[in-house]
């Protein structure tokens, strides 16, 4: 029977549409199970076919558990808000929402094509007001909540604001951005502005200073992972930092629970290390360094007006070691402590250092620069002079943004010292960094010798850390503390198209819109980019101010400041509305909650998570940190979001290289390249044929600048632009007017232009990518999801080749045929013999292991294996085919579907119960027994396995061949070794 994959998939893709068939009920009685794949942006590139790669995983094993008897949860949605639409519409003047949609509109028809059991009922995108409603609804949560160090949970910002009334700071242990002080009384007499203006130091989302990466040529904040050495990931624009007052989300309140949830969840290993590295836990002490006014060590030291510098160290045992304390150039006492002699000099490394991004100096281990500010600080125990310096080595978000520096016991600290040995408020460095801490810094002429640190002698770390911590207390400059290297995450973009801020601003404080009043819509502007003002985009914007009385949006040009008021012009980052959406799609159309309390309750949180590493520590670290804050304010029940999470691999691409000579238009092959200067240049790989050949002329009509282009082919010939060989050819050259070029299929040996390879990320950059559109239409669907599963172990990088599909493609039209004796259907309702049930239960058991192992790849070869074998035996028993239909389902969802209905069932198969496996099937009831003569194997008999030795002995003596080998002469001796061999000894 002819296969024809492209009336089965259609007819079985409209079924499921039709009928609803992937629909899941928020009640029932079977056991729950949430399948969910990470948010994919509907780039306008369209899906690829490394994109499918998790979806697929994801999607055999909710239909597995749908035959297990589990209620299954798959939805799909779209993470729809975000810079590339933005800056599409800038620069098409296209409004973003339509290009959105128009690419939503392409990646559904992909993923359709695909035979994905989503339940598309619940579909969400993240741009729709629908939807924002409540992201900005937890947004308001979040501002009106604090963290609460005592209960270790987050609460009602109005209990803090009792706490105040009652006992002011006294007592309070809180998560905060700054150490505040004051008394009951003096708070209740503080205005309405200055009270607000304390409580965002508590607000678990708060405006404050901050130092964000700026990127002045697309008017927005960038997150680091949007920053690449230097410049944006988008369109390759110098970024900047720059100190801004921005929203942001104290995700900092969480560091210890985030950590600790770590333990709690089956994620890869990997991924739980990035997250703990991201996080930065470590034990030390803050220590205070009390600020000197003199320049001179020489000079009797005074009290500035900055009164000190903190510092957190790990190492609070190297103290007497400290010779220098660095801050970080953004450092906020900077240029309030430096001198007026270096001020100059201290600006001009500011600058310079805002080019480079946080990541890049990290990532800089080699690079030392620095300024000395001309400020001193007084040491906490010896009292000596310590002079200030700023380095871009030192982070302003990690500690305090300051460190004390022990050229003694750190290398950095001591390539520093080293580097700037001799200079202006650089103390003379002895080179003991091999040698004990307590030797000391400074030498005699630079400073002083340390007397002090000798009662540290003998101890080890944990003690003599314990210890100095005790002596700085009680000096009153020190204290031991946990830090974490994580910071604040900052939440505002100024960009348009992303989920409004909903709040406005009264006095110059920030105040959230009633729940009533959202969703607060996106309004429409005439330009995408910021205002001449330099405010965000959404300053463009004519009906965007709120009027307090009337509780409605007016009228900008009506702000008055005293009954109408302006509007937040920022918008939220990307990852607002992904730090939640697996809860929504819960219940989705909800109008009166982001979900009721009885789905939320039912569905828990998501049981298997697939999607890609790189979101191992942003998206993964803010979506714990929202669900952690939903359950603390009693929204849900589950702690983690996410319980299992498996990282696919990537699918690579195969590129195409050509290669021109430096400073010409001529492109050589690449055997030709010898000692030749080239540059490498990737190639459309749809112009390159199955032997590496380029299609010349499709090659210049692919880009303007390649039109006029000359080639030296494989054989050493040149090929003018015009298409002839200037030095001829093999058969009807002329050295004068050349030759028209031969077509790949014409030419013969090394006429040709021969391009390289390389195995890389598939991206349309790379013109390496292959459509999954053209695999559906040539092979189906079916073939590119158990091809995608046979490259290899699902969480590892593998490399795609289209030539390897027809394997696949060939094994299930064998599947398909197993049904059928030419196009008649052929099944009979026989039992099926020993060895029938026998690779029936083998597969049973593997498909099963495999999938609740994630091992795709090996089950696709155990389908191959089998069907090889039931083809040879000719097997069409219904007891076979029937499970064989059910077992595939999951991989090959259309062929299944249409074979069940072939084996007379009118019901899909995406329900019908898993087979069960039968161990006595597997168990081998008789054993073909070799059978030798004095160490010889002359003939085998099968015999039953729990046959007696004695009977053994009396069938193998009765059989004629044993009495050909024996001539009429009794044996000496018959050995039965049971299950193995009989040896007859003659």
């Amino acid at each position: 029977m002819n296969y024809n994959h492209k009336d089965i998939e259609a007819k079985w893709q409209k079924y499921w549409s039709e009928n609803q068939t992937f629909k899941t009920e928020n009640h029932s009685e079977k056991p729950k199970f949430y399948v969910l794949d990470m948010f994919p942006y509907p780039s306008g590139a369209g899906l690829h076919v490394g994109h499918p790669l998790g979806y697929i995983a994801s999607d055999i094993f909710a239909r597995y558990k749908r035959h297990k008897g589990f209620n299954v949860l798959h939805p799909q949605g779209y993470d729809s808000f975000g810079l590339p639409a933005e800056q599409y519409a800038i620069q098409t003047g296209q409004h973003p929402e339509k290009t959105t949609r128009e690419n939503i509109a392409r990646y559904r028809e992909q993923l359709d094509k695909i035979g994905f059991s989503f339940d598309w009922s619940r579909e969400v995108r993240t741009s729709n007001a629908d939807y924002y409603k409540w992201t900005q609804w937890i947004f308001i949560q979040l501002f009106h909540s604090w963290y609460n160090n005592t209960t270790n949970k987050a609460e009602d910002i109005q209990t803090l604001v009792q706490h105040f009334e009652k006992s002011g700071t006294e007592n309070l242990n809180v998560a905060q951005t700054e150490e505040l002080h004051f008394t009951a009384e003096q708070w209740k007499n503080y205005s309405e502005e200055e009270k607000q203006n304390i409580l965002l130091n508590y607000r678990l989302a708060f405006r404050a200073e901050t130092t964000v990466n700026w990127c002045p040529a697309l008017g927005t904040v960038l997150a680091n992972d949007e920053v690449v050495n230097g410049v944006s990931e988008r369109g390759g624009y110098p970024v900047f930092q720059k100190k801004m007052t921005q929203w942001s989300m104290r995700i900092t309140a969480y560091s210890e629970r985030l950590l600790q949830g770590l333990e709690t969840v089956d994620w890869s290993e990997s991924v739980k290390e990035s997250q703990r590295n991201w996080i930065g836990k470590s034990k030390g002490a803050s220590i205070k360094f009390k600020v000197l006014s003199s320049k001179s060590q020489d000079v009797e030291p005074e009290t500035s007006n900055v009164e000190h510098i903190t510092v957190f160290t790990t190492r609070p045992d190297t103290i007497f070691g400290v010779t220098y304390l660095t801050l970080a150039p953004e450092h906020e006492l900077v240029l309030q402590i430096t001198t007026e002699a270096q001020k100059q000099a201290v600006l001009d490394y500011i600058e310079a250092t805002s080019k480079r991004s946080e990541r890049d100096r990290m990532a800089d281990t080699k690079t030392i620069s620095g300024v000395f500010t001309g400020a001193y600080a007084e040491h906490p125990v010896t009292k000596r002079p310590v002079p200030i310096w700023i380095g871009d080595y030192v982070l302003a978000g990690y500690g305090t943004g300051a460190v004390m520096a022990v050229p003694a016991g750190d290398e950095r600290d001591y390539a520093f010292a080293k580097h700037f040995a001799g200079a202006e408020g650089m103390p003379e460095i002895i080179n003991i960094f091999d040698k004990d801490i307590s030797q000391g810094a400074y030498t005699e002429k630079g400073g002083f010798k340390l007397q002090n640190s000798d009662f540290l002698n003998g101890m080890d770390y944990e003690e003599a850390t314990e210890k100095i911590i005790s002596e700085l207390e009680k000096l009153g400059v020190g204290k031991s503390k946990v830090n974490y290297r994580q910071r604040d995450a900052i939440f505002s973009r100024q960009r348009y198209w992303g989920e409004p801020v909903p709040v406005y601003y009264k006095n110059g404080m920030p105040y959230t819109l009633p729940l009533s009043a959202l969703p607060l819509e996106l309004p429409e502007v005439e330009k995408y980019l910021p205002t001449e003002d330099g405010d965000p985009p959404l300053g463009n914007a004519k009906e965007y101010a709120w009027h307090e009385a009337e509780q409605k949006i007016v009228s900008a040009d009506l702000i008055d400041n005293q009954s109408v008021f302006p509007l937040e012009l920022s918008t939220m980052p990307g990852w607002a509305g992904s730090s939640w959406y697996w809860l929504r799609y819960m219940d989705a159309h909800n109008e009166k909650e982001f979900a009721s309390q009885e789905s939320l309750n039912y569905w828990q949180n998501v049981d298997l998570y697939i999607g890609g590493s790189e979101h191992a520590t942003g998206h993964l670290l803010y979506s714990r940190f929202w669900n952690k804050f939903l359950k603390d304010r009693g929204f849900i029940q589950a702690e983690e979001p996410f319980q299992k999470m498996i990282n696919q691999g990537m699918i690579l691409g195969t590129s195409a290289f050509v290669y021109r000579l430096e400073g010409t238009n001529t492109f050589v092959s690449k055997g030709q390249i010898g000692d030749k200067k080239v540059q490498q240049i990737h190639a459309d790989v749809s112009l390159v044929n199955a032997s590496s050949e380029l299609d010349i002329e499709g090659f210049k009509q692919w880009r303007p600048d390649f039109a006029d282009a000359e080639f030296i082919l494989e054989n050493g010939i040149p090929l003018t632009p015009e298409g002839g060989t200037k030095g001829g050819n093999a058969t009807n050259s002329s050295p004068s007017t050349g030759s028209k070029a031969p077509s790949p299929s014409e030419r013969a040996g090394g006429e040709a232009y021969i391009v390289g390879h390389e195995v890389e990320k598939m991206s349309k950059s790379k013109y390496n990518v292959v459509n999954p559109d053209d695999i559906c239409e040539q092979y189906g669907a079916d073939t590119l999801r158990l091809y995608e599963m046979f490259l290899g172990p699902l969480e590892q990088a593998k490399p795609w080749n289209t030539a390897g599909i027809t394997g696949v493609s060939g094994f299930l039209k064998k599947f398909y045929n197993l049904y059928f004796d030419g196009d008649a259907v052929f099944i009979s309702d026989q039992e099926p013999t020993k060895e029938e049930y026998k690779i029936l239960h083998t597969l049973i058991k593997k498909v099963e292991y495999d999938i609740e192992n994630f091992s795709f790849n090996t089950s696709v070869s155990a389908f191959m294996i089998a069907v090889n074998e039931l083809q040879k035996i000719k097997c069409n028993k219904r007891a076979i085919l029937e499970p064989m239909a059910v077992l595939i389902s999951p991989y090959a969802p259309h062929i299944a579907e249409e074979l069940w209905e072939v084996l007379g069932h009118n019901e899909s198969i995406s329900r019908v119960p898993f087979p069960t496996f039968e161990e006595k099937y597997l168990v081998e009831s008789t054993k073909e027994y070799p059978v030798s003569f004095n160490g010889k194997v002359r003939f085998k008999i099968e015999l039953p396995l729990d046959m007696p030795n004695e009977e053994v002995e009396k069938i193998i003596l009765a059989d004629e061949r044993t009495q050909a080998q024996l001539g009429g002469n009794p044996p000496k001796k018959i050995i039965v070794v049971k299950g193995k061999i009989v040896n007859v000894v003659v």
